[in-house]
C-alpha cells in the first residue's frame, strides 16, 4: 500500500507542479469567459457596423410611407428610376441595396431587392416582415375584418406542468431545465474522461518508450504501477473541477460587485422590478426561479461526482491496458476505438434519446452498463430517477471497474516490457492467459 500512495503521490505532483496545468486551471475560466464577452462584443459590433441602407422604389406610391427604419436597416423612398438609381449606387464605398416594389404588389406578393454585394439575410429578413405585415392590413381591409380587433385576441395557450410524487402530491416541474442540465453533464462527462484517461495512456507510452519502466517495475509490481497511475492522474482531474468551480464562483461574484460598483443595491432592484413588471418579464423570472428551486442540484453535483469518479476509473484501466501494449500514439487508435464507442454511443444518444425518453428501456438499460452507465445515469438523473437505481448502476460500474482492473492489470503487466511488436487482438488474448 505504501508503494502504491508513493505512486500517487508521484503522478500526482508531477502534474499538479507543472506550468501547463497552472495555466490550464486559471486560463481556462477566464477563457470562457472571455470567449463569450468576445463573442456578445463582436455580435453586437457587427449589427452596428451592418446598418443596412434601402432605396425604396414605389410604384404603388403608398408602401414606402409605411416602412419603418429600426436599428438594422434604414429606408430612403428614392426619387429615381431603376436605372439611375442603380448607377448611384455602384458609385458608393458602403453597401446599398434598392427595393423594387411593382404596381401589382398586392397580387403578385412579389419584390425585389437588389444589392451592391451579397444580400445580408438579417436586413433580407426585416423587409419580407414589414412587407408581410402591410400586406396582410391591406387583405383584412379588403375583407372587411377590423385589424385591431384580431390583433388583440389572445389565442396562446399557458401549460402549467406538474409532476405527481410518489406521496400523490403534484409539485411544479418543467423538462426544459432538466434537458439543458441533462446535456451540459453528457458534455463534461464525456471531454473529462476522454482527458484524463488519455492522459493515462500517454504516460504509459512515454515511460514504456523512455524504458524508464524496466527501472520502475524492479521496485513495484505492475498492478500498483497501474492502479497508482490510475489514481494519482484521477486525482489531478478533480483538483483541476474543484479549482475550476471556486475560480468561476469568484469570477462571477466579483464581476457583479464590479458592475454594481457604488450604486445602491435596493435601489437599483427596485428599477429593476419596475422595468420587469413593465416589459412583462416579471412572471418569466419568477417562473425560472420556481424551475431551478424544483431542481435537485446537491443530488446532480454528488451522482456527477461519484459517476465521473467511476467511469474515469473504468477507462482509464482500459487504457493503462492499450499504452502498455503499444508503442505509440498513432498504434493506440486500433485499440482505443472499440473501447470508447459505448461512451460516444451514449453521448450521441444523450441527444435525442435519452432525453425525449429518459424512464425508456433503452435509457435504463443504458444506465446500468457499466460502458455506458456515466453518461445515460447523469443524463436520467435530472429528471427523477429512483434511489435504488442510482445505488444499483453505481454499484455495478465500482464492479465493472474491479473486472476491468483485473483485465487491464493481466494485460498490462506483460505489455509494459514488450517493444517493437505491433501487438494483435490475439496477442492481447495470449497475454492475458500468461501465467505469473
Amino acid at each position: 500500500m505504501s508503494k502504491i500512495l508513493l505512486i500517487i503521490q508521484r503522478e500526482y505532483l508531477s502534474r499538479v507542479k507543472k506550468k501547463s496545468f497552472l495555466l490550464m486551471t486559471f486560463l481556462v475560466p477566464l477563457f470562457f469567459i472571455g470567449l463569450y464577452a468576445g463573442v456578445f462584443f463582436l455580435t453586437k459590433k457587427s449589427f452596428e457596423d451592418t446598418k443596412g441602407l434601402v432605396y425604396v422604389i414605389d410604384q404603388t406610391g403608398e408602401i414606402a410611407s409605411h416602412l419603418e427604419s429600426s436599428d438594422n436597416i434604414r429606408f430612403t423612398e428614392s426619387t429615381l428610376d431603376l436605372d439611375a438609381q442603380i448607377k448611384e449606387m455602384q458609385d458608393m464605398d458602403h453597401s446599398t441595396n434598392i427595393l423594387m416594389i411593382p404596381t401589382d404588389f398586392y397580387q403578385s406578393q412579389h419584390v425585389e431587392l437588389l444589392s451592391s454585394g451579397k444580400p445580408n439575410i438579417t436586413l433580407k429578413s426585416e423587409v419580407e416582415n414589414q412587407l408581410e405585415d402591410l400586406l396582410l392590413e391591406y387583405q383584412y381591409t379588403e375583407l372587411g375584418i377590423d385589424s385591431e380587433t384580431i390583433r388583440n385576441i389572445d389565442s396562446n395557450v399557458r401549460t402549467s406542468t406538474k409532476e405527481i410524487t410518489e406521496t400523490g402530491e403534484a409539485k411544479d416541474s418543467d423538462t426544459r431545465i432538466a434537458m439543458g442540465i441533462a446535456m451540459g453533464l453528457s458534455i463534461l462527462i464525456y471531454l473529462s474522461v476522454f482527458l484524463y484517461g488519455a492522459q493515462v495512456m500517454r504516460g504509459v507510452i512515454e515511460e514504456k518508450s523512455n524504458r524508464i519502466i524496466e527501472v520502475i517495475v524492479s521496485s513495484v509490481r505492475p498492478f500498483q504501477l497501474m492502479l497508482g497511475k490510475i489514481v494519482g492522474i484521477g486525482l489531478v482531474g478533480v483538483t483541476q473541477f474543484l479549482l475550476w468551480v471556486i475560480l468561476s464562483v469568484s469570477l462571477a461574484a466579483l464581476a457583479g460587485s464590479f458592475f454594481a460598483g457604488e450604486i445602491d443595491v435596493q435601489q437599483q432592484l427596485s428599477q429593476q422590478q419596475e422595468i420587469l413588471e413593465e416589459s412583462g418579464s416579471a412572471g418569466m423570472i419568477t417562473e425560472l426561479s420556481g424551475m431551478l428551486a424544483n431542481v435537485n442540484f446537491t443530488e446532480i453535483f454528488v451522482c456527477f461526482f461519484l459517476f465521473f469518479i467511476g467511469g474515469y476509473l473504468l477507462y482509464s484501466a482500459l487504457f493503462a491496458a492499450v499504452g502498455s501494449a503499444v508503442d505509440s500514439e498513432t498504434e493506440a487508435n486500433q485499440f482505443t476505438m472499440p473501447i470508447t464507442m459505448p461512451l460516444l454511443l451514449a453521448y450521441i444518444l444523450s441527444f435525442g434519446v435519452l432525453i425525449n425518453d429518459p424512464h425508456g428501456t433503452i435509457a435504463t438499460w443504458l444506465s446500468f452498463i457499466p460502458l455506458t452507465s456515466p453518461i445515460a445515469m447523469l443524463v436520467r438523473i435530472p429528471f427523477g430517477v429512483p434511489v435504488w437505481q442510482i445505488a444499483l448502476s453505481f454499484a455495478i460500474l465500482v464492479a465493472g471497474f474491479v473486472f476491468a482492473t483485473w483485465v487491464a492489470a493481466r494485460i498490462y503487466r506483460v505489455g509494459i516490457l514488450m517493444y517493437g511488436k505491433k501487438p494483435t487482438l490475439r496477442e492481447l488474448i495470449k497475454w492475458f492467459n500468461y501465467k505469473n
